[in-house]
Formats: structure tokens, sequence, C-alpha cells
């Protein structure tokens, strides 16, 4: 069976891509990111991206951009930059190393940044789990943890196995 639609026409098998979870997640995930970065940027003048490198260092996560980079999944040419805004500004020191895997550290204004920051990604997470009742959480916390194991899985298993060997991972 065919429809008509004003692009062409689609199988009324076909799913649609607002139908896809990737595409929801992706939806869910660019508005965190956009009110994230709104706030981020207005109270503490920082970007989502030297939000996440603060964040990582301030939490004791990691201490070399590459690694940064890794955790944020951010490309680590893109976080190099970053560190290098964070060093320009006084949030971040660099001790000597190998290029991106140069031990970094916060300065006591880079603490006092991380500090309010963290404040206000805990106030934000706190109303975004309001909206959840307890076992809700339960279930989207170990949901998550599925799909992304699932998801690293296809990621290493390559192109063309969706459905094969990765899909394993999970059973």
């Amino acid at each position: 069976m065919v429809e008509a639609t004003a692009g062409g026409e689609t199988l009324a098998t076909d799913m649609v891509i607002t139908e896809l979870l990737s595409f929801r997640l992706h939806r869910v995930v660019n508005a965190f990111e956009r009110s994230a970065a709104l706030l981020f940027r207005r109270e503490f003048d920082v970007s989502l991206g030297e939000w996440r490198a603060l964040a990582l260092l301030g939490g004791g996560v990691a201490s070399t951009t590459n690694r940064i980079a890794r955790l944020a999944g951010i490309d680590p040419a893109q976080m190099s930059r970053i560190v290098t805004k964070l060093v320009d500004r006084g949030f971040v020191v660099r001790s000597s190393g190998p290029g991106n895997s140069s031990p970094i550290s916060l300065t006591p204004a880079g603490r006092r940044t991380y500090r309010g920051l963290i404040a206000a990604a805990r106030i934000r997470n706190t109303a975004f789990l309001s909206a959840l009742t307890e076992d809700e959480i339960v279930h989207l916390n170990s949901a998550l943890e599925k799909l992304a194991t699932l998801a690293i899985g296809m990621e290493r298993a390559g192109p063309g196995d969706e459905g094969g060997a990765a899909a394993d991972i999970t059973r």
C-alpha cells in the first residue's frame, strides 16, 4: 500500500524518522544542551564545551585533554582549542608533558567557576528528574545503560552488523 505525501510517496509500512528512538533521543538531548548552553553562557560566560571540560576536571574524572575529549564525546582537536581558551581565561593550567596528554588542572578561578556550574547543573538535573517517579528514574537509568551498551557494541562491530553480533550484547 502506498500513501501519497506532499514530497512524494511513502509506503504505509515505512517508519517515519520521528518514530525512531535515536531521533527522539537526539531531540531530547538537543533540547537539554540548548537550555544548558544558554544558562551557562548567561550565568558563567562559558560554552557547553568549556562547561564539560571544567566539570570533568573539577569532578576528578579526567586530567588530560585527550581524556576529557573522549569522555565528553568531543573531537580531540576541538577539545584542545577549548582547553586553550580555558588556559587563556585563567581557568586551567597545563603541566609539562607531551601534547594533548599533558596533565591539566583547575586554577582557583576555575574551581570557583566549576562550583557555580555544578550547582546550576544539579538544579537542572533535579528539575528534570522531578518530572519522573522514582520507578521511572530506575527504569530510565536501566534503559539508558542497556542502550549505551548496545550502541557501543554496534559501533565496535562496524557497519552492516546492527542486528547481528552487537545485538547479542543485551542478551
